[in-house]
């Protein structure tokens, strides 16, 4: 199957270009940005070398919906959706941060706990917790927001205020975003029957000096979901539990020996188990929105978009 793994596009009053991990980002004259959600997957904060078939339509589609339904809480960033993959919207000053918010101990703060750590970002961690357990209450764990090629890294609140990453009244007001929306996340999971594990929100300023929401929000590239049913039996029997995120990705690149460090080669993915990746993103989706996934024509998807975005640019 075709896929997305590489755009270069020369839009009118296109600016620049950047290539993130999995978005290609360019920006217009008008302080306007086009995204393009491609289906590059990375994990461990390096990218496979194959794409996966209706992966950045996935995300572009449920960042949408959930952007549209939290819009109450936060102004965000999202203006239209000329085409599945693409998302047009006004440019930000990013902050150097992500916001990571964790309602359960799983995935990297397990296996920071699971090492003997007890304290992640500054947060103390209680003794005899079980991986996948429910926090008391969610706590946030930033992270900084790495360059190309880097590993983000933990970092404390007292931290980012410190070293003037993000000022103490901008923080405070990204926390409280954050919550809120991890929240409204968690009603939505739950009317899907799922659990909003755990996610990340990114924020920036526009000209005018507002905090807005940016890029995707509880997509499975940015958050970790749990079947609700059956959760409380797996975790009395010390089961893995069912899960909806790119975790499966991870745990796989694990037992292959993968985990983003120096001198570990990526491990071969063959055309079988890309398409189960695929189908492990449409099952995401179709559970997240409730809504059956339409497959948008993939025969020429640069073409596509090219004439897509040409159109709305227009009007």
């Amino acid at each position: 199957m075709k896929t997305l793994t590489k755009t270069n596009f020369n839009f009118s009053g296109q600016q620049d270009l950047y290539q993130g991990k999995v978005r290609d980002v360019y920006s217009l004259k008008n302080n306007q940005l086009i995204i393009v959600a491609t289906d590059r997957l990375s994990a461990f904060d390096v990218i496979m070398p194959k794409g996966i078939p209706y992966k950045g339509q996935i995300l572009n589609q449920i960042a949408t919906k959930m952007l549209k339904a939290t819009e109450d809480i936060v102004p965000n960033w999202l203006e239209a959706t000329p085409d599945p993959n693409v998302a047009v919207g006004k440019k930000c000053t990013p902050f150097k941060v992500e916001m990571v918010i964790r309602g359960y101990l799983t995935g990297h703060a397990w296996r920071e706990y699971h090492s003997g750590k007890r304290e992640l970002c500054g947060i103390p961690l209680p003794e005899g917790m079980k991986e996948h357990q429910k926090f008391e209450k969610p706590i946030i764990t930033p992270s900084t927001k790495a360059d190309q090629g880097d590993h983000d890294e933990d970092i404390s609140r007292e931290e980012i205020i410190k070293q003037g990453i993000v000022s103490e009244n901008d923080y405070k007001k990204l926390e409280e975003y954050t919550y809120k929306l991890f929240e409204r996340g968690t009603e939505i999971a739950a009317k899907q029957g799922l659990i909003l594990v755990d996610t990340k929100y990114e924020f920036g300023k526009t000209s005018e000096g507002e905090i807005v929401l940016i890029d995707e929000i509880h997509t499975p590239d940015s958050s970790r979901y749990f079947y609700a049913e059956g959760y409380e039996e797996r975790q009395e029997k010390g089961e893995n539990q069912k899960q909806l995120s790119k975790e499966f990705v991870r745990q796989w690149l694990i037992s292959k020996g993968f985990q983003g460090k120096e001198n570990q080669e990526i491990p071969e993915m063959s055309e079988e188990y890309i398409t189960s990746v695929s189908d492990r993103y449409i099952e995401l989706y179709e559970n997240i929105t409730g809504e059956k996934f339409v497959k948008a024509n993939i025969e020429n998807i640069e073409k596509r978009i090219e004439k897509n975005v040409k159109r709305y640019l227009s009007k």
